[in-house]
């Protein structure tokens, strides 16, 4: 009996069975599970990035995930923003990123810090052993060299999130989130954290500023100073 084409098995790239929920068909026309939600800011603090961050080894693999995970820490930049760099996009003298097509195609610059900088270094040089091409790259099997997918990404941080013991769900957009709290509390005015993120107006910008924790509105009313009146009005 002849095997036609679409009743053999349908392998991955390392010969094993795929099932149909890994086809594209598959998820044609159907609406995702999540569509409708909508999460609010939740940052998650510091230490359980830096935790994050740590809890990847001292590998090649290892460096290029630290990175990643610290640029979209450090520049805000979204998820398919930060896999479509190529290396000729960084320029660390000028501390500049260039992201060629943002969201709705936009291009923008926008900056990081030094001990950004300081912290991908490690990728940065290890990334020039390999060919020419996106800066976060796969670096084994079939598809090596070629851009990351997002959805590769996200697993790259669930993983690091049970690796590290943090009992709370921590999505690259947080880190997103997390930069924009961070530069509200420095006192970074209002249109430069807009313009960093790439927002089409203000109004989205505040929406992440939800993610400041109530205490740290009433401390900082609760710490105003006393209005200055001119001794003259008291004595008068």
């Amino acid at each position: 009996m002849q095997v036609t084409p679409s009743q053999r098995p349908l392998l991955d790239a390392r010969g094993y069975p795929r099932t149909l929920v890994t086809l594209p068909e598959f998820h044609r026309g159907r609406a995702p599970r999540n569509k409708g939600r909508r999460y609010p800011a939740d940052p998650p603090p510091i230490s359980e990035i830096v935790q994050l961050i740590a809890s990847h080894p001292d590998t090649p693999c290892g460096r290029r995930n630290r990175a990643l995970m610290l640029l979209l820490w450090r520049s805000g930049l979204r998820i398919a923003e930060a896999l479509a760099l190529g290396e000729q996009d960084l320029d660390e003298r000028e501390r500049s990123i260039l992201v060629r097509s943002g969201k709705n195609g936009k291009r923008r610059v926008v900056g990081m810090d030094d001990w950004g900088w300081e912290q991908i270094r490690p990728w940065l040089e290890e990334r020039e052993s390999y060919p020419v091409g996106p800066l976060f790259c796969v670096l084994e099997g079939p598809t090596a060299g070629r851009q990351m997918r997002t959805a590769q990404a996200r697993q790259i941080f669930r993983s690091a999130v049970k690796r590290a013991g943090i009992r709370r769900r921590i999505h690259p957009h947080a880190l997103r989130h997390a930069l924009a709290c961070e530069l509200a509390r420095e006192d970074v005015k209002l249109v430069v954290i807009s313009r960093q993120l790439g927002h089409a107006n203000l109004a989205i910008t505040t929406t992440y500023l939800q993610g400041i924790a109530p205490f740290e509105v009433i401390q900082t009313i609760a710490g105003r100073q006393a209005p200055m009146v001119p001794a003259t009005t008291l004595l008068g």
